[in-house]
Parts: structure tokens; sequence; C-alpha cells
């Protein structure tokens, strides 16, 4: 919560499965659409949130199999676990306060009494959370009758139906809607109150983040029946929510686009690598030079002298690039070597991803950024510690010159592997 200095101009606080991330997209290319624009225009005033039903163990491996970014703040096991930064800290205070007329075992005992629910993994039983799996036509029986019961026990909780066949037991105090409503009154207490927050999401556990006061919300259009319900009787009228028409993270932009909140045009949907900003912007370049990188390696620029001079016409006559096996390069040569690759990665898999990135103005024309460049193909997805210095270079194209790129691997992968490594 302390990367930024004072106010986020954007929180976006977005579910993981079908909403941030579409399971349906073999080559996640709204999920890539979204990274491009995050990295580019608002990782550096903005903070993400991902709010999950997962558990910490599922989200992790949800990670390995998907281009995902580094969130800010992570909102695991439908509300019932918040934890910070890339290291994932916990908020053992709010751990603390679901404890409040919580009590697992009495929880377990009662729904013993349910032969319709049946447990999901043990992966997703946590301490502030019970999963069952149920059939869709038992669901509202089972939430009456067992929401009696617990509250006879003595106990406050809350019993939440998503997806058409998932429950999730709770303490009352849990969710996800009460999670990002604990979220905001720590930064208004810090003086940090986003200036917005959008919340996105797909099904019935996500309805708890419509209900947080002075939100704008985006319901994605592959959501699920009980979710367009909820929105249908609670929200349809309401101009601060939408239903996109476009699927999983693809809405997300639209709901950026929609509510007039900043940039909501990905790079990757700019087919011409000589889009003009209005000012520079150390994170729109990087992403801007990788996602060229990507597409000469696909074919999917033209192979041409203007755009190898372009590659040029960016890089400082003495720049150099140290590879992570700690070989130094001249940057122009890795142009040389980059230019008989065009098109060697056509029809295969290959995409090229940034994370993470930071910037600072070292000098009046000098930046330093820091990034972690990933890459995916055929080979594996593998990911480097990246930190490049640039100049401003008015004479250029862009207004800028790469000067040195150093990059250091952070996955384990060993600097004798073979591979087509350039940038």
């Amino acid at each position: 919560m302390d990367r930024l200095d004072g106010h986020a101009h954007l929180m976006i606080v977005s579910d993981l499965d079908y909403t941030m991330v579409d399971h349906d997209d073999q080559e996640n290319l709204s999920l890539l659409r979204f990274n491009a624009l995050w990295e580019s225009d608002y990782r550096h005033n903005s903070l993400v949130v991902f709010s999950t039903g997962r558990s910490p163990m599922m989200y992790k491996q949800l990670r390995k199999e998907k281009p995902l970014l580094t969130p800010d703040i992570t909102i695991m096991s439908v509300g019932t676990e918040i934890t910070y930064g890339e290291s994932m800290v916990p908020d053992d205070g709010w751990e603390q306060y679901l404890n409040h007329k919580w009590d697992r075992d009495v929880v377990l005992e009662e729904t013993a009494k349910f032969p319709q629910l049946s447990f999901q993994s043990s992966t997703e039983q946590r301490p502030h959370k019970v999963s069952f799996f149920i059939q869709k036509g038992y669901a509202e029986e089972v939430m009456k009758s067992l929401s009696e019961l617990l509250v006879n026990r003595g106990l406050d909780v809350k019993i939440i139906y998503s997806g058409g066949i998932c429950l999730d037991i709770l303490p009352l105090g849990a969710g996800k809607g009460e999670a990002l409503a604990y979220l905001h009154k720590k930064f208004k207490a810090d003086g940090k109150l986003p200036t917005n927050t959008l919340v996105c999401g797909d099904s019935g556990n996500d309805t708890e983040l419509f209900s947080v006061p002075d939100v704008y919300g985006v319901v994605v259009s592959n959501a699920h029946e009980e979710l367009l319900k909820w929105y249908a009787q609670n929200s349809k009228d309401n101009p601060k929510i939408i239903h996109a028409t476009e699927r999983c993270a693809a809405g997300i932009i639209q709901a950026i686009g929609h509510f007039g909140i900043g940039p909501n045009i990905s790079p990757r949907d700019v087919v011409n690598s000589g889009f003009k900003i209005k000012s520079f912007n150390p994170g729109h370049e990087i992403v801007m030079f990788y996602l060229l990188y990507e597409r000469w390696r696909r074919a999917e620029v033209e192979n041409s002298d203007l755009t190898i001079h372009n590659m040029i016409s960016i890089t400082h006559p003495s720049g150099i690039l140290v590879h992570p096996s700690g070989v130094e390069h001249s940057i122009l040569e890795c142009i040389d070597t980059l230019v008989p690759c065009y098109g060697d990665k056509r029809g295969k898999q290959f995409r090229v991803w940034v994370d993470r990135v930071s910037s600072s103005q070292i000098s009046s024309d000098s930046w330093l950024v820091k990034f972690d460049k990933w890459e995916l193909s055929d080979e594996g997805r593998h990911c480097c510690l990246t930190t490049v210095l640039l100049n401003s270079k008015p004479e250029t194209p862009k207004g800028f010159a790469l000067v040195n790129v150093h990059q250091t691997w952070l996955d384990g992968y060993a600097a004798g592997d073979h591979t087509t490594w350039i940038f």
C-alpha cells in the first residue's frame, strides 16, 4: 500500500477466473491487452487488486499458468484473506477481525446434516472459509435451512452461492465487498483513498463488490446467471455500473473507456508502432519496444528497412545489452541478430509481456526503468529482471534512445540452456 506516495488515480479490483482471465481464450489475448495497457499507462500511478475465490495455493497455481501481472494487493478465499505486494504479506488485523462469532468446527458439524453438500478440494478449505459443491436445484433451500441452524448456534455467518455450483460459508464480516471496504477505510485513514475504484466480476461471489459505496463497476459480458439476475434487480439503472458487451479483461478495458477514467487503447490494439502519445512516458515506450520485438518474430509487422531503421533510431550508438548469461553485446549487434529472426515464431507459441514497470528520472534527460520481462515460447515461460537506461534524443521519431539494458534471470533458467532470447 506504500508503493505510491499519494492517492492512486485508479484502483482496479477484479475477480480472476472468467473476469480478468478468460479460460476459453487459449492465446490469452484479452489478458495480454490489459497487461500492456496497465504497464503502459497505469502502473506508475494506480493500483491493481485481484479479488478471487481461490485459495492461496490455487491462486499461485493460476499465476504459473496464465500471464497475470503482479498485483499490489491480493484478496483471496472469497474475501477472507488479504495480502500485500509480491511477497504476499498477510494482513493480520483482517484475520483477527474475522474471528468474531466464527467457529469453524460448528460450521462443519451443522453442514454434515446436508447430504446435498459435497466438499470442495482440501486446498479450498481455509481458516475462515468452508467450501462445498451443490446442485443448483438444492441451493436456495439448503442456504435457508443452514443459515437458520448456524444462527441458532450463535454464529454470524454469510453463505455465498456462485458459479451455479459453489457454496461458501464465511464469517459475516467477510466477503469480497467487506474486504474492499476495509481497504478503503485503511487508505482513507492514511489520506490515500484512490480517486477512482473500478470493480469487476462475473459471478455471485462478486455481487458485494458492486455494493461498496462510490465505486464504478463492470459486469463482464460472460457473467453467470446469478450475477446477471442481481444486476437486473439492483443496478440496471445505476449509471456507475455497466454490463459490458466484451468478455473478461476486454470488458474491463471497455469499462475504463465508458467511465472516462483514463486511456483505454491498449498498445496491443495499435497496429502502427509509431503510435504517438502526448508526452514522454518511459513505461509506454518499454511496452511498445517489446511488442515490436514480439511482432517481428511472429511476422506481424512488415519486414522492411523502415522497421529496422526505427529500431536502430532508438538505440544509442554505444548502447550495451547485458544478457542474463552475463555476456555483454552492443545493442546494435542485437538488432543485427534479430533481423534474420523475422517470422521464426510465425504460427508458434510466442508472446512477450512486461510486469512491474517502474521508472525514475535520474537527470534532466535520463530515466532508469526497471521491470520484469516475460517471454513465453515452445521452450517454456521465462522471466528476467530488466533495467534500462533511457536518454532523451529529440532528433529521433520517438524522442529517446536505449543506452543500456541489463538482464538477470529470475526463474532459475540456466545460462547454458538453449534459447533464442535476444532482447
